[in-house]
């Protein structure tokens, strides 16, 4: 039941999501694809966990921090892709008060998370090709599991400001919220209280995250350049670029998209495009991740049809 906050206004308790399409038919079609589209992503990441932790060829930092990525795009993918999917189904979606921060935290974590392991790979990636025989001390367990622990602990950092914003707002009406899932920027526009310095904590925060990992990956790829196009053979060289060519494929999908949705003018595109690229970042990425490194990386590939000939020949 909704509670008095003041004068004739009423605490929202719970909010109505508008998800992507009010057409029937095409709500039926989006719910075969995006359904399809999650259950590839469960499979393809669990499968690359699974991969990772029974073979002893893969227990290298660049595939534990592989696994932990794999964990976050379920994470992430988990986040907002069942409730889409519950919105096809029925007439009006809504979600309580707590279960729209919950999502928005989860979003917000996820999301950090990914950029943290992101630039960590790129780190590793880099020692790998430029110190190839400090690689041990440098990318030592230790030192891996600071480089996680950071990237947690800064992730967790980052959706606690979520959180602390979230409930520093008043909602009092309406409560429609124009997305498939409680993201900030539909739900600052239905507050009722002044939203400046909330939004102005969750941009430095998140900000800040996304300069610095993109800093990260940026100098790392940039002495990983340098480093290669130094390397006199040219199979030598193709075999350093290879190594990376994978990363700097994800990396180019998932800040790409994320800089259209949070750091273009909200006057060039329409809510309609914001939710089409949301789709993509949120749904689609988590799951082109595992394909994009099971295709083209050869060690995992190898490892891939090992596993699979002993299942076959067994």
């Amino acid at each position: 039941m909704d509670f008095l906050v003041g004068g004739n206004h009423t605490a929202v308790t719970e909010f109505i999501l508008l998800g992507l399409t009010e057409d029937l038919v095409l709500r039926v079609i989006l719910f075969i694809i995006i359904l399809c589209i999650y259950l590839l992503t469960m499979f393809g990441n669990l499968s690359t966990i699974l991969l990772i932790r029974i073979s002893p060829q893969l227990h290298h930092p660049m595939y534990v921090f592989l696994s932990h990525l794999a964990s976050t795009d379920i994470g992430y993918s988990s986040t907002a892709t069942p409730n889409m999917l519950v919105n096809f189904l029925v007439e009006r979606n809504t979600i309580s008060y707590p279960g729209c921060v919950i999502q928005l935290d989860s979003a917000a974590f996820f999301g950090t998370l990914e950029c943290f392991l992101l630039a960590v790979m790129a780190y590793d990636r880099f020692v790998a090709i430029c110190s190839p025989l400090l690689y041990s001390t440098k990318m030592s367990t230790q030192v891996c599991v600071q480089l996680l622990i950071g990237s947690y602990t800064g992730s967790l950092f980052n959706a606690s400001s979520c959180t602390l914003s979230f409930f520093s707002s008043v909602f009092c009406g309406p409560n429609i919220v124009n997305h498939f899932f409680c993201d900030f920027t539909p739900l600052v526009e239905l507050s009722c209280s002044d939203m400046k310095v909330p939004t102005a904590i969750i941009s430095f925060f998140s900000g800040t995250a996304a300069v610095i990992t993109l800093l990260v990956i940026a100098i790392s790829y940039t002495y990983i350049l340098i480093t290669v196009l130094n390397i006199s053979s040219t199979e030598g060289r193709q075999k350093a670029f290879s190594t990376c060519s994978s990363h700097l494929t994800v990396v180019t999908l998932f800040y790409g998209t994320v800089t259209f949705i949070y750091v273009m003018p909200k006057s060039s595109y329409s809510t309609d495009q914001n939710k089409v690229v949301s789709v993509f970042y949120m749904v689609v990425i988590p799951m082109l991740n595992p394909l994009i490194y099971s295709l083209r990386n050869k060690e995992i590939k190898g490892v891939l049809m090992r596993q699979l000939g002993k299942k076959i020949f067994s």
